[in-house]
């Protein structure tokens, strides 16, 4: 299953918010530098949806706000 997330680095708090079934606005405390961010956006999403931190993915976007993450 591939899902689509807006990402945002270097936020106040950790946060996800989802859109509908495959969109997701998700903020990080992680500065976006040495991929400490994508890492964050993993485990935060991996969180929300209840799965193991190893089950999500991203897939495409690595330098970019706009994340396809698969699960």
């Amino acid at each position: 299953m591939k899902i689509f997330v807006s990402a945002k680095p270097a936020s106040k708090k950790d946060e996800v918010v989802q859109l509908d079934a495959a969109h997701f606005k998700v903020s990080v405390k992680a500065p976006p530098q040495d991929g400490k961010a994508n890492d964050a956006v993993e485990r935060v999403l991996a969180e929300f949806l209840g799965l193991a931190p190893s089950c999500v993915k991203i897939v495409k976007g690595h330098t970019s706000k706009n994340k396809i993450i698969e699960i």
